[in-house]
């Protein structure tokens, strides 16, 4: 019985990416900054680490890899990632064991945050964070 939750669970988490990128593709990205989905950017006017990630996966729905990476150089391999993720966990549902991440769920994160902040102090140093 769980394992019928567990697949219901794996292709709603597919039917709910596909539906945000059907959004993210009809969606038109706009650099006004009161019209940004960022907290920081939209009430600070400063950009977070994770500022144009939004813009770039807009841009990637639409296939438009040069713009995504201007927007936010990570995009693409989080996108990658979440891909991977998200076909190793129905892999591993249809082989009845659990996920195996590389590495503990908490040090992935960290080592996101980490590489998010890294590259936003670089982009800042360089002046190309997005504004």
């Amino acid at each position: 019985m769980e394992d019928r939750r567990d697949a219901r669970l794996w292709l709603l988490a597919g039917l709910a990416g596909l539906a945000g990128l059907a959004l993210l593709h009809v969606w038109t990205p706009s650099n006004d900054p009161a019209a940004a989905v960022c907290l920081s950017r939209r009430l600070l006017h400063l950009p977070c680490p994770g500022c144009g990630l939004t813009r770039a996966f807009a841009h990637l729905a639409k296939g438009e890899w040069l713009a995504a990476l201007s927007a936010h150089p990570l995009a693409p391999v989080l996108a990658l990632e979440a891909l991977l993720g998200w076909l190793a966990w129905g892999a591993a549902i249809a082989a009845r064991r659990p996920v195996r991440l590389p590495v503990r769920a908490d040090t992935l994160a960290l080592g996101h945050a980490a590489v998010l902040v890294a590259l936003w102090l670089g982009r800042a140093a360089t002046g190309t964070l997005p504004w």
